[in-house]
């Protein structure tokens, strides 16, 4: 995105069924982002399968059916843009495409929209509480609240201010700060204040969805932060010799800097002085965060690294971890995680199996508080704090020092089972 908007990268998220799909397809259709044309097919479609009313919801699931079919998307369903900002949709129908996209490298949500209901028999549910511990550890860093399904309770403020309590208690419990943040009442089947004020709440004196999305900070990027470049493919391009390609995480790299990549093929680090840095086929002086380029670098043979490398300045080179501390969620374990599971993490571009050496405590999901020291094992829901060993040398950072490196998911045949960050470490 070299012109236009600032991009924010937007997950939603949410209890099951209370309305996260047809918010974001209403929020698309109202905001012009989908045809009539389109929708009335959707429409069609919803009605002709007896669920009239899901036409909204159906944006969001067709992509998904798209998916399982592995057709291509047209990809403007999942974009759109309002006057500040361009933002990508990341949809979180269930806990573990939330993850997988939440932890896919580039779709690092920057901000979060929590669909909570209102209606009597809803409000804050288990699924709510763990979305919002969820968000806090892997980093997402703004929210806003909608508090969807208005018209279920008749609209009444009464009903609105209690959910909102109910919330506010949770955002605190894992530290975020509720007064940061907005709640918007909504009805998304309606379209009340979606992009439009209501007029069925003349009680709320806010901004509509829309509006409020433009409240949002835009991310900064961290080019303050000592550089670090995973590496996620190496070329060996004719006439021009070896090209590592990678996404710039944090810091700024520029031709002429001396740098470093680690572990490298001897465990030890490589060293060079970066010659190129070419970007969208065009070279240029320097990258910076979010920036995918392909580079150069005097001194490093085809041999010497490879996908899961990080390269750093010489100043600075990438924490090697023999052992790590993390803190994280198990969401999708068939059984129990215990002392010696050794699963694939994958953390930035590395793909490297740990091993479980000490469970130290396990935290409850909606306050991160320790409900018991030592367990004896860990299972779905359970977040925990963990010692983990790597059977080789990995490079992750402290999440106080650099987040964006301290974030991993765990795999296993196939799902994600667990996500976190990395708190502590013992350095190589």
């Amino acid at each position: 995105m070299a012109k236009g908007n600032p991009h924010i990268n937007l997950v939603f998220i949410g209890h099951v069924d209370h309305g996260k799909s047809t918010t974001v397809g209403r929020l698309l259709f109202d905001s012009g982002s989908i045809s009539e044309q389109a929708m009335r097919k959707l429409k069609d479609k919803a009605e002709e399968l007896g669920k009239g009313g899901f036409e909204f919801a159906f944006v969001m699931d067709n992509l998904k059916e798209e998916r399982e079919r592995g057709v291509t998307i047209d990809l403007a369903h999942k974009k759109f843009e309002t006057t500040k900002y361009y933002f990508t949709i990341i949809d979180a129908p269930g806990h573990k495409d939330f993850i997988k996209n939440m932890i896919t490298g580039a779709s690092q949500a920057d901000a979060g929209v929590l669909v909570v209901s209102a209606n009597p028999s809803d409000g804050v549910q288990a699924q709510t509480k763990e979305h919002i511990f969820l968000s806090k550890t892997l980093g997402v860093n703004q929210l806003i609240i909608a508090i969807n399904k208005m018209d279920m309770a008749k609209y009444a403020q009464k009903r609105f201010d209690e959910v909102k309590m109910q919330v506010e208690t949770l955002l605190k419990s894992v530290g975020y700060k509720p007064e940061e943040i907005s709640f918007v009442p909504i009805a998304s089947l309606l379209g009340d204040n979606i992009t439009k004020k209501s007029e069925n709440m003349p009680w709320y004196t806010g901004k509509t969805l829309l509006d409020a999305l433009d409240t949002l900070k835009e991310p900064e990027k961290p080019t303050t932060l000592p550089l670090r470049l995973p590496i996620q493919d190496v070329y060996n391009i004719t006439g021009i010799g070896v090209v590592p390609v990678g996404r710039v995480e944090t810091g700024v790299m520029k031709v002429g800097d001396k740098v470093v990549v680690v572990p490298g093929r001897e465990g030890k680090g490589i060293q060079g002085e970066c010659k190129t840095i070419e970007m969208h086929h065009e070279q240029m002086q320097q990258a910076e965060p979010g920036d995918n380029i392909g580079f150069s670098v005097r001194g490093i043979g085809k041999k010497d690294i490879a996908r899961g490398d990080v390269l750093g300045h010489t100043d600075n080179v990438p924490t090697i971890a023999t052992e790590f501390t993390a803190q994280m969620v198990v969401l999708n374990h068939p059984t129990v995680i215990t002392v010696g599971y050794t699963p694939v993490f994958h953390i930035h571009t590395a793909q490297v199996a740990c091993q479980v050496i000490a469970i130290e405590k396990k935290l409850d999901p909606a306050t991160g508080e320790t409900k018991e020291e030592n367990p004896d094992f860990i299972k779905n829901g359970d977040a925990a704090i963990v010692r983990l060993k790597p059977v080789q040398p990995m490079v992750i950072e402290k999440q106080k020092d650099i987040p964006q490196m301290s974030r991993f998911a765990i795999r296993d045949s196939g799902a994600t089972v667990a996500a976190g960050m990395c708190i502590d470490l013992v350095k190589k």
